[in-house]
C-alpha cells in the first residue's frame, strides 16, 4: 500500500456551454484570468507538488486545436496530453485512466482527478486530501458543508420544501481513488454519473468527505470569472 503512486487526472475536454461566448470563442478552461489561461493555474497547482506525482495527465478533446497554442510548455516531463475525451466527463476520465495504465500506471496507484475549471485549487488543499485519503480503504474528495438554505422545487419553479442541511455537502475536486477501483467503477456506472465519487458511491462504497475551501469553486457561469480573476490577483499581492 505504502508504494503506490500518485497520479493527477484532468478532464479539459468540455466546452464550457454554461459560461456563454461573449467574450470568447474558446472553451471557458483556455479563456484568459488573471494573464494565464484558466487551466493554467490549475495545473500550477500540482506542478507545484511536482515530486509528490509520477505523473500529470491533461485529457483534452481529439478535435482541440487550442491545446498546443494555450499551453505551449505543456507537456514536461512526467506530464501527459492525452487527447481521449469524450462526450462525457465520466467518459473523458474513463478513456484518460485508460490511457495512463497503457502508459504504466497500476490498478493499485492512486489518481487525482481535478476539475479543469477549479482554476483556485491550492497546494495545500491537495497535500490535505492526499494525507486524508492515502491509508484509506476507499479514498474520498474535497467537499465544502453546505452553509445556505437547501430547497427543492416544483417544476413551476416554486418550492416544493425545505430540506435539513446538517448533513448536505458541497462534492468538490480533487477526488482522489484507486486507479482501478475507480476505472472498474465508470466501467459499470456508464456516462450517467456527474463525478467520480458518485461512480464509487453506484458500486457500494463511501468516499471520505475531506473539507475543502469556498474559494475552490468551480467557474462555470458568466459571472464566476471575475470573482475568480478577483482572488487569483489578491493571492499575487497577498491578499487572498
Amino acid at each position: 500500500m505504502s508504494s503506490s503512486r500518485l497520479f493527477v487526472l484532468i478532464p479539459c475536454a468540455g466546452s464550457g456551454y454554461r459560461a456563454g461566448h461573449a467574450q470568447s470563442t474558446q472553451p471557458k478552461q483556455y479563456r484568459r484570468l488573471a494573464g494565464l489561461p484558466m487551466v493554467a493555474h490549475t495545473l500550477e497547482a500540482f506542478r507545484a507538488l511536482a515530486g509528490r506525482f509520477a505523473g500529470l495527465a491533461l485529457v483534452v478533446s481529439p478535435d482541440d486545436r487550442d491545446v498546443d497554442a494555450v499551453l505551449p510548455r505543456f507537456p514536461a516531463e512526467s506530464e501527459y496530453l492525452l487527447r481521449v475525451g469524450g462526450v462525457t466527463r465520466a467518459a473523458t476520465v474513463r478513456n484518460g485512466l485508460v490511457a495512463l495504465r497503457q502508459k504504466g500506471a497500476g490498478a493499485h496507484d492512486w489518481v487525482l482527478v481535478h476539475d479543469a475549471a477549479r482554476c483556485l485549487i491550492t497546494s495545500s488543499q491537495i497535500e490535505a486530501l492526499i494525507a486524508a485519503c492515502e491509508h484509506d480503504a476507499v479514498g474520498g474528495l474535497l467537499a465544502q458543508r453546505l452553509a445556505d438554505t437547501l430547497k427543492s422545487s416544483t417544476t413551476e419553479s416554486r418550492v416544493a420544501q425545505t430540506l435539513p442541511r446538517a448533513d448536505k455537502w458541497l462534492a468538490q475536486t480533487p477526488q482522489m481513488f484507486r486507479i482501478g477501483m475507480l476505472l472498474d467503477a465508470l466501467e459499470r456506472t456508464g456516462d450517467t454519473v456527474t463525478d467520480e465519487a458518485g461512480a464509487i458511491e453506484a458500486v457500494g462504497l463511501s468516499p471520505l468527505l475531506v473539507p475543502g475551501s469556498a474559494q475552490n469553486f468551480k467557474v462555470t457561469f458568466p459571472e464566476d470569472f471575475a470573482l475568480a480573476e478577483a482572488v487569483l490577483l489578491g493571492r499575487k499581492k497577498g491578499l487572498a
